[in-house]
């Protein structure tokens, strides 16, 4: 298994991966959809392959290589001025098949180097509430709750007559 930066001939594999991504977090109460974003997802992939923001852990078999996983990151750059340079693991995703190999645990290592390397101090992700595997693995991780949303469904007058 190598962790290398990804390439613009990854970009469709790696969209295939934040599809399986998307529609696995709906099932912990995600809202984004998988399949139509597949455009934004593609674009958003790329442009962030060609920043050098994407790590993947590829495998050999078969005198092909293959994906199994992939890490996106980024330093923040926002409007206001903050107390640390912070970075961002916009997505981590691993396939089902090659998990529990420490893949995930290597991409985020190497996501965490690259940062430190671009001065960051302090790394931030997001986690949907309901995914437990996901918080205790980043927990292992020694990342920490940090700041909480919340969220509350309201009624609105949007939807159609029928489906009243």
């Amino acid at each position: 298994m190598e962790i290398e930066q990804a390439t613009v001939d990854d970009v469709e594999a790696l969209v295939d991966c934040w599809i399986d991504l998307a529609a696995g977090q709906q099932r912990h109460g995600s809202r984004l959809e998988a399949e139509p974003n597949r455009k934004a997802a593609t674009d958003t992939m790329a442009r962030h392959v060609v920043m050098g923001g994407v790590l993947v852990a590829r495998e050999e078999s078969s005198d092909k290589q293959s994906i199994r996983g992939f890490v996106m990151f980024h330093t923040e750059e926002g409007t206001y001025s903050q107390t640390e340079s912070t970075g961002e693991i916009a997505n981590l995703y691993v396939r089902p098949d090659a998990r529990d190999h420490g893949i995930g645990s290597e991409l985020l290592a190497a996501a965490e180097a690259d940062l430190a390397a671009e001065g960051v101090e302090t790394i931030t992700l997001d986690v949907l509430a309901d995914n437990d595997a996901a918080r205790r693995f980043y927990g292992r991780h020694d990342y920490t709750p940090h700041r909480i949303e919340l969220t509350k469904r309201i009624e609105t007058n949007t939807h159609s007559k029928d489906e009243s």
